[in-house]
């Protein structure tokens, strides 16, 4: 496994050692993307975890669109079995040492539901960026999971870099929120785009720059 230089964060060579990832071929940002990196029995699990404790999604600083983000969340218990696996198969890809990372998440989207093009790290002039960014620092990689394909719709379009990602069993998709220089990256903005038929669920696993309390 490379060594890593900075706590919370991986690497494109880390991940590029890992059979069937792939990077997008753009300057802008690094983006990276793995086909069934989940088998689909476990993502069905993962599902019915989702199912069993969703709540409406929230954002960090709410910008008067109630309609900016319409799905629901659910906070993963880190004591299942389902949960463990998922986070021992991120550390065998990434070698983020997981006191960095954020809780797992998981989100339903139902047809119409949607997140408008934002990103991921915590906004330094936001209502809350101390509240959030205080403890454990500013959000490091992003990794998503797709746990299912829906009928029709609930891509992830990345506009800046002009590539968008259609939703498949298993697939992960992840991303550097910072440019190599360190500084934050919004070529990373990104569109959960709405769904047109049937559900989509995915998984969310955020890192920090210091170690989650």
């Amino acid at each position: 496994m490379t060594t890593l230089a900075h706590p919370g964060e991986t690497s494109a060579a880390q991940l590029l050692t890992q059979p069937g990832v792939r990077r997008v071929p753009s300057p802008r940002a690094e983006v990276f993307d793995c086909p069934r990196f989940l088998p689909p029995e476990l993502c069905l699990q993962l599902i019915g975890l989702i199912d069993s404790n969703r709540r409406p999604s929230t954002l960090a600083d709410p910008n008067g669109d109630a309609a900016f983000r319409t799905s629901e969340t659910c906070d993963l218990n880190p004591a299942e079995p389902m949960v463990q696996e998922l986070e021992r198969r991120l550390f065998a890809l990434n070698g983020i040492d997981p006191v960095h990372g954020e809780p797992v998440q998981g989100q339903r989207y139902a047809v119409g539901q949607e997140f408008k093009n934002h990103t991921d790290y915590f906004e330094p002039d936001g209502a809350d960026f101390t509240r959030y960014c205080s403890v454990a620092g500013q959000r490091t990689w992003t990794f998503m999971i797709y746990l299912n394909e829906p009928e029709a719709g609930g891509a992830t379009r990345f506009k800046v870099i002009g590539k968008t990602f259609q939703p498949e069993m298993g697939k992960l998709l992840c991303w550097n929120n910072h440019r190599p220089d360190g500084t934050l990256n919004p070529a990373t903005l990104h569109h959960g785009m709405k769904v047109r038929k049937g559900v989509k669920y995915v998984i969310t696993k955020w890192y920090r720059e210091r170690p989650w309390r």
